[in-house]
């Protein structure tokens, strides 16, 4: 288990989040139910919880699915401020910030998953040499 607070991408990304909801307060009144509102602050503040309960999970393995998850929620976030853009939600310069933000999110992520991902490769690498570096019983 690790602690999340201890993590760069998890800093960035809960400052997203609050970006986010400073930004969507902005939206019109009848977005904020179920509407693109709910929607942005929704998919944003999943990218920082789930690197939160991957931490909070057993193994390298299960952090970096969590950090997948993490990272499908920011490519939703990204079509979502698309859309606010498109609608007049968002002025253009708020836009490039926010999706700034959430790409250098995605390669933080990127980057995190690789590197648990090669270390678990390198750990069963180094198990499985262990194994046929010993003796067998003769016969």
């Amino acid at each position: 288990m690790r602690n999340f607070r201890e993590l760069k991408v998890w800093h960035k990304s809960h400052r997203l989040t609050l970006a986010v909801y400073r930004a969507t307060g902005r939206f019109p009144r009848e977005e904020l139910y179920y509407g693109l509102t709910t929607q942005i602050r929704r998919s944003c503040s999943s990218i920082p919880a789930n690197i939160a309960e991957g931490c909070g999970r057993s193994g390298d393995m299960e952090l970096a699915r969590f950090l997948q998850i993490a990272a499908g929620s920011a490519s939703e976030l990204e079509y979502h401020f698309l859309l606010a853009r498109d609608l007049d939600y968002i002025d253009p310069a708020t836009y490039k910030h926010l999706t700034d933000e959430t790409t250098e999110i995605k390669r933080m992520l990127s980057t995190f998953i690789k590197k648990l991902k090669a270390n678990n490769n390198q750990r069963i690498s180094h198990q499985r040499s262990a194994v046929s570096d010993q003796p067998t019983p003769e016969t």
